[in-house]
């Protein structure tokens, strides 16, 4: 489901980084681990197409990104990628349905107030729904990235350090509210973390160490 081959990353001439090749199947849940300084937030930015490589291949459901134009990249990334990122980056000015609604406007879907409804409340946020981001706790907040990584039923989730600000308590319900909607949907879940406490949650996990060229 989803194939990382030869990928390399440059940030100059003379610092390169070279990434391990990852396969994940359709449904598997894995950890990708490493230290501060190793590159994992760059390679989650490489799968979802936010950085371009300069080489190597990254498929996701038999689908090239690395290939793609930016405009169809766009299109499928809202529709088959959720991402949730180490801080909440919400459009501050909307409620949390709005935002939710942005989300599927954004990847050339219809808005489905009853699906948006219907997360929000497995979630245990609905009562949240029409408040501004701002207005939820840490733990809400992340909730709610976990409902517009979910909202249009992707394929694959890349979940960036998703655990990184909470204390044990937290840690696990987020993380068993990730996996929980993963499970439910049959989506593809790789966390990027240092966090220690995942391991034991997890059997399928990479170890990314410093490479350079």
């Amino acid at each position: 489901m989803l194939e990382a081959k030869n990928l390399t990353y440059s940030y100059t001439k003379h610092d390169t980084l070279i990434f391990p090749d990852i396969t994940c199947k359709r449904g598997e849940h894995w950890l990708l681990l490493g230290q501060s300084g190793s590159g994992k937030t760059t390679l989650l930015h490489l799968l979802a197409g936010l950085r371009k490589a300069p080489s190597g291949q990254i498929l996701i459901d038999g689908r090239d990104i690395t290939k793609m134009v930016e405009s169809s990249l766009d299109k499928f990334r809202g529709q088959n990628i959720g991402i949730i990122f180490q801080q909440a980056h919400f459009v501050r000015a909307l409620t949390v349905r709005e935002n939710l609604r942005l989300a599927q406007q954004l990847a050339g879907l219809k808005t489905d107030d009853q699906r948006i409804t219907h997360i929000l409340e497995r979630l245990g946020i609905k009562h949240k729904a029409d408040s501004k981001p701002r207005r939820l706790s840490v733990g809400e907040q992340q909730r709610a990235s976990i409902a517009r990584a979910i909202i249009n039923k992707p394929k694959l989730i890349l979940a960036d350090e998703p655990t990184s600000a909470l204390d044990d308590l937290h840690c696990d319900e987020v993380i068993n509210l990730l996996k929980e909607q993963a499970i439910q949907d049959d989506i593809t879940l790789l966390i990027v973390t240092h966090d220690n406490r995942l391991k034991s949650v997890f059997e399928k996990s990479v170890i990314l160490q410093k490479q350079q060229i």
